[in-house]
């Protein structure tokens, strides 16, 4: 299957920017499915990285092509998980991912997966892809990213909009099913992470919704910046 790629536009929006877009916003587009009865939903992301923290590396030097690699699972809960590699090209960004269940994780997070799973010849190349880049890249855990998320979409354009709330890092921890894993807040200010997402275009009654607030884009990461709480080399802090 050919690769989707995506605009991704970034940025920071204050609180009371906040609550005149999503007023806007709520008005002319859906809310995403997965929200509960306030709009939103809790995501929690286990990030990998190689032992040189290529990954990091390359977003900290403005690499324009890169890849990373996650879990992820929603709402705390394990009935749905996600393996994703998220890729940039450019200025396009798009995701490959497929379904894989606790049972699994639970084997890769204890270093069981070997290469003879391949072997199995996994339907999915992005589980076989995964895999191999453990195994002779040295692919680990590296972080645990969680926060809150709203989402408002539209089928024109493929829009998704999403403001992501209350960004905290698992520190040390890795265990991506432990609920009770102390974590702390990353942003260092009362804000929220805006995201843009559309495909050939972004219709025109969107475009003047998010007019009149901060229209200043940012390379956001919410992965480099919980990675800062477990440096482990200057150049980190860039």
């Amino acid at each position: 299957m050919t690769a989707k790629f995506r605009h991704e536009l970034k940025y920071f929006v204050n609180y009371r920017d906040y609550y005149i877009l999503r007023s806007r916003l709520s008005g002319i587009l859906k809310h995403d499915g997965n929200a509960d009865d306030n709009g939103a939903y809790s995501i929690r992301s286990l990030y990998f990285d190689d032992l040189s923290n290529g990954a990091l590396f390359e977003k900290q030097s403005g690499v324009l092509s890169r890849d990373k690699f996650r879990i992820r699972l929603y709402n705390g809960a394990s009935d749905v998980i996600k393996l994703e590699k998220k890729s940039r090209r450019g200025q396009y960004v798009y995701k490959t991912g497929c379904r894989v269940n606790k049972g699994w994780v639970s084997r890769l997070l204890n270093n069981e997966i070997t290469a003879f799973d391949v072997l199995n010849k996994p339907a999915e190349s992005i589980l076989r892809e995964f895999i191999l880049r453990v195994q002779y890249s040295n692919l680990r855990p590296a972080v645990i990213v969680d926060y809150d998320r709203e989402a408002y979409t539209s089928a024109i354009g493929n829009v998704r909009i999403t403001f992501d709330m209350n960004l905290r890092t698992g520190l040390s921890s890795h265990d991506i099913f432990d609920n009770n894993i102390s974590t702390i807040d990353v942003l260092e200010r009362p804000v929220h992470i805006m995201e843009v997402k559309f495909d050939e275009f972004l219709p025109e009654y969107i475009l003047k919704a998010l007019r009149g607030v901060n229209n200043t884009r940012y390379a956001i990461s919410k992965y480099v910046m919980c990675r800062k709480y477990t440096k482990t080399n200057s150049w980190e802090d860039n």
